[in-house]
C-alpha cells in the first residue's frame, strides 16, 4: 500500500461515489477504505461469481496521477516488486492490470488492523505491548523482509529489494494474530531508480527512516533492518523511540542514533535485549545487524511462546476491533478541541499584529512594508530601529530583516534595537533576540594550545592548498576548535537580486566584511556562521531552486509566527518537507566551506579550543569529502588540466609517513581510486593513464584528487 493507505477493511472508508457497489473492470468496488498520496484504495470483489478470494482489496491510481509518466511508473513498479514477493507474512499480491488507461492491483484483504492503531489504543490506555508479544511480531515481519531482500526475478537474478517503508501503519494484524507487511509503494529494486525520494513520499513517516536514508546516503537493506529494530523498540517501550520537538529535531535524533530512552529502559528489558537492539540500530551500516534472518536468530531467546504470543496478538486486534465509540471520544474531543484553541490563537495573533502596525508603516521598497506585506497584512508587525555603536541609525526593519542583519553580524551584542516599539536596549540584553547571535560574536572561553602541533593561534593566507592542508590536519587529529577566515569586501557578494538590495539601501557592513568561522568538534565540522546574507537558509533555498522568489518573500512576512526559525517556517507553509530542510541545511554548510575555496584573497586562523557553539543543527560533517568538493570549485571543468600540463613528466609517490587514521577517512571513490594507484613512484602522466584504465575518472577528475592528496601530505612530490 502507498503511504498512509490501509488494507484492513475496519477503518470506517467512505462508501463510492455511487452509495452503491461500482464495476472497475473485474472487479465490484464496495467500498473505499483509504486515500493516499498518489492513489485510493476500495473494498473489493470479484464480478465473477466462482472467482476467488471473495474478499479482497483494490487499489488504483488518483485521477490527477493518470496523466503523470512518474506517478503511473511509480505505480507499476510498485505492482510489480510487490507481485516478486511471495511471502506468509507479506500482504499477497492477486493481480495487476489497466482498465482503460487506469492502473490497478488486486491485494489480499487483512481482516484486522494496522500495527499503528494497536499502538495508538495501547498507548491511551497507558499499556505497551510485553517484550515477548513485541519481539514475537518483530520476528514475523523480519521473515518477510528476508524473503523481500530475497526475492529473485524470473532468471534467478537477486532483484536487490529494499522495502524503505518498515513502519506501524504498513504492519497488518489480523484477528487470527498473523503479522503481514503491506505497501510497496515506495519500494526500490537496486537495478531500478525513482525520481521520487523517499522523503517526498514518506510524509509523516520520517521517524522511521535509517541515519543514511536522512543524510541523503547511498543505503541498503539494512536500512529496513533499522526501521524494524525501531519499531520493536516503539512496541516494547509504547512510544516512538526517535522523538522531539519538531520535525527536524526528530531527524538530528536518527541521523545522531541518540537512543537515550532505550538505554534509559534497559533494566527493564529481559536480559541482552538491549545489546540486540543497540547493534541492530548502529549509526554504520557496517556495525549493524547485517541480515533479516541474522537479527532474527538474535532476537530469538525472547520469543518465549510464539502460540501464546499469536493468541495475544489476536485478543488485542479484537479488542481494538471492538472499540465502542464511548471510548474513542476523548480523543476525538481532545484533537478537536486542540484545533479550534489553535484557530482561534492564529485569529486573535493576526488581530493583533494588524491592531500594533502603525499608520504609515509602509513603503514603495519591495519587501520593506510595501506590497508583499498587504498582501499579507495579517502578519504585519511594529518595525524595529537600531542604533549602532558607532552611531548609525538604521530601519524602520521588519523582524525578517533585523533577524538576518543579526544572524550575519551586521549588528552586534552592543548595538542598541528599538524592538518593536519597546523602547531602545542592547541586543545582548534582548531575549527574544539573543538566539540569532551567530557563534561568531559569543564570547569564546580561553583556547588551548598544543593541537595540530601548532601554537594556541596560527595563520595562514586563503589558497585552496592551504585549505586543504589544514582541513586534513583537522580531520587527522579529530582536532577540536575554530577555523577563522577573513576575507577583503570583494570576497563576499550579497547574492540578493536587484530588488531586494534596492529595499535595503541602508545595508550597513561590519568592518568584517568576507568573514567566516568554521567550528569543528573532534575532527568533524560542527557549525559554520558567515556574514553573507546570500548563505542564509531562505535565500539558498531559492538559489537551488527549491522555492520560488515569490514564495520566500511569503516566508520572510510570516517569519515571526514561526519565532524566526525559516526552516520551521517553510515547512509550516507546507513549501518544503522536514527532510527537504533537514538535507538543505546540510548541504548549505556544505557549500558554505566550498565558497572558502574560490577566495583569492584572505587570511585563515586556526584557534584550538574545546567549546563548540550550541547550534539548533550541528552539521556533523565528514571534512575529507569537502576537500575534493572544494577542489572542484576552486578547479572546474578543464582547470586542472591547463595547470599540470608541463608537469605530467614529474613523479608522484606516496608519502611515508602517512597516519592511520588519515588513510581510514571517509575519501570519496574518486580519492581512495587513486591512493590505491600510487603505490609506488610514477610519473604524472602515467597516474592518469592507470585512473583512466580504470574507465570511472576523467583525467581532470584524477588530477583534483591528486590535489588533494598533495596538499593533505598523503602524496609528495620526488
Amino acid at each position: 500500500m502507498a503511504s498512509g493507505e490501509k488494507p484492513s477493511g475496519t477503518g470506517g472508508g467512505a462508501p463510492s461515489p455511487s452509495g452503491t457497489p461500482t464495476k472497475f473492470g473485474p472487479f465490484w468496488l464496495e467500498t473505499r477504505i483509504a486515500v493516499g498520496g498518489t492513489a485510493e484504495v476500495f473494498l473489493a470483489r470479484p464480478i465473477d461469481p466462482q472467482a476467488e478470494p471473495r474478499k479482497l482489496v483494490v487499489k488504483r491510481l488518483l485521477p490527477q496521477f493518470l496523466k503523470d509518466p512518474d506517478g503511473r511508473t511509480m505505480f507499476e513498479r510498485e505492482a510489480a516488486l510487490h507481485a516478486a514477493v511471495r511471502h506468509h507474512n507479506v500482504v499477497q499480491v492477486y493481480g495487476f492490470g489497466t482498465v482503460g488507461d487506469e492502473p490497478w492491483l488486486a491485494m489480499e484483504y487483512i481482516d484486522g488492523c494496522d500495527l499503528f492503531r494497536l499502538l495508538r489504543r495501547l498507548a491511551n490506555d497507558g499499556r505497551a505491548l510485553s517484550p515477548s508479544v513485541s519481539t514475537y511480531a518483530a520476528r514475523e515481519i523480519l521473515s518477510a523482509l528476508e524473503s523481500v531482500h530475497g526475492a529473485r526475478d524470473a532468471n534467478g537474478n537477486l532483484l536487490g529489494i529494499i522495502h524503505r517503508d518498515v513502519t506501524p501503519s504498513n504492519v497488518y494484524l489480523s484477528v487470527a494474530g498473523r503479522v503481514t507487511l503491506g505497501d510497496f509503494g515506495i519500494a526500490r529494486a537496486a537495478s531500478v531508480g525513482t525520481k521520487r525520494t523517499a522523503g517526498a513520499m514518506l510524509k509523516g513517516k520520517f521517524a522511521y527512516l535509517s541515519p543514511e536514508q536522512v543524510a541523503g546516503d547511498p543505503f541498503d537493506h539494512r536500512a529496513d533492518l533499522f526501521a524494524l529494530a525501531g519499531v520493536l523498540t516503539e512496541m516494547i517501550l509504547g512510544h516512538p523511540l526517535f522523538a522531539g520537538s519538531g520535525q527536524l529535531a526528530v531527524l538530528l535524533a536518527i541521523r545522531d542514533c541518540r537512543i537515550d530512552t532505550l538505554r534509559e529502559a534497559r533494566a527493564t528489558l529481559p536480559k541482552g535485549m538491549f545489546d540486540v537492539l543497540e547493534r541492530a540500530l548502529a549509526r554504520s551500516p557496517s556495525a549493524r545487524t547485517p541480515t533479516a534472518s541474522a537479527l532474527s536468530r538474535e532476537l530469538m531467546p525472547f520469543d518465549t511462546n510464539p502460540n501464546a504470543s499469536q493468541n495475544e496478538l489476536s485478543a488485542l486486534v479484537r479488542w481494538v476491533r471492538s472499540a465502542p465509540s464511548v471510548e474513542q471520544m476523548p480523543a476525538t474531543r481532545d484533537s478537536a478541541a486542540k484545533l479550534r484553541a489553535r484557530v482561534a490563537k492564529a485569529s486573535s495573533a493576526a488581530a493583533d499584529a494588524a491592531a500594533e502596525t502603525p499608520e504609515g508603516a509602509t513603503s514603495d521598497a519591495p519587501g520593506e512594508f510595501g506590497e508583499g506585506d498587504r498582501a499579507t497584512g495579517e502578519y504585519g508587525a511594529i518595525p524595529s530601529f537600531v542604533v549602532t555603536t558607532r552611531g548609525l541609525r538604521l530601519g524602520p526593519w521588519k523582524f525578517a530583516r533585523l533577524v538576518e542583519a543579526i544572524a550575519t553580524g551586521e549588528i552586534t551584542r552592543e548595538d542598541s534595537i528599538d524592538y518593536m516599539g519597546r523602547g531602545f536596549a542592547k541586543l545582548a540584553a534582548i531575549d527574544d533576540l539573543t538566539r540569532f547571535i551567530p557563534a561568531a560574536a559569543e564570547p569564546r572561553q580561553a583556547e588551548s594550545a598544543g593541537q595540530l602541533g601548532q601554537p594556541s593561534e596560527w595563520s595562514e593566507r586563503v589558497s585552496p592548498k592551504a585549505l586543504v592542508t589544514i582541513l586534513a590536519r583537522i580531520a587527522e587529529s579529530e582536532a577540536t576548535g575554530v577555523l577563522v577566515a577573513e576575507g577583503p569586501p570583494e570576497s563576499i557578494a550579497s547574492g540578493l537580486p536587484g530588488d531586494r538590495q534596492a529595499a535595503t539601501g541602508d545595508r550597513y557592513r561590519d568592518p568584517r566584511d568576507g568573514h567566516k568561522e568554521l567550528y569543528f568538534v573532534s575532527g568533524k565540522l560542527h557549525h559554520i556562521a558567515s556574514n553573507n546574507a546570500s548563505e542564509l537558509l531562505g535565500e539558498y533555498a531559492v538559489r537551488r531552486g527549491m522555492i520560488s522568489r515569490e514564495e520566500l518573500d511569503f516566508a520572510l512576512a510570516v517569519l515571526p509566527r514561526y519565532a524566526g526559525h525559516m526552516g520551521d517556517t517553510l515547512i509550516g507553509l507546507g513549501l518544503l518537507g522536514s527532510l527537504e530542510i533537514f538535507r538543505a541545511i546540510r548541504d548549505q554548510g556544505r557549500d558554505r566551506l566550498v565558497d572558502l575555496f574560490q577566495w583569492r584573497t584572505g587570511k585563515l586562523t586556526f584557534r584550538p579550543g574545546p567549546t563548540a557553539p550550541r547550534v539548533d543543527f550541528p552539521l556533523d560533517l565528514d571534512v575529507p569529502p569537502l576537500l575534493l568538493a572544494g577542489i572542484e570549485a576552486s578547479a572546474p571543468g578543464e582547470a586542472p588540466l591547463a595547470r599540470w600540463r608541463d608537469r605530467l613528466g614529474d613523479v608522484l609517490a606516496p608519502s611515508a609517513s602517512v597516519s592511520p587514521a588519515l588513510r581510514k577517512a571517509s575519501w570519496p571513490p574518486t580519492v581512495r581510486r587513486l591512493l590505491d594507484i600510487v603505490n609506488g613512484p610514477m610519473p604524472l602522466r602515467d597516474v592518469l593513464s592507470g585512473a583512466a584504465c580504470e574507465g570511472a575518472t576523467t583525467a581532470n577528475d584524477a588530477l583534483r584528487a591528486v590535489e588533494v592528496l598533495l596538499g593533505a601530505s598523503m602524496l609528495k612530490w620526488q
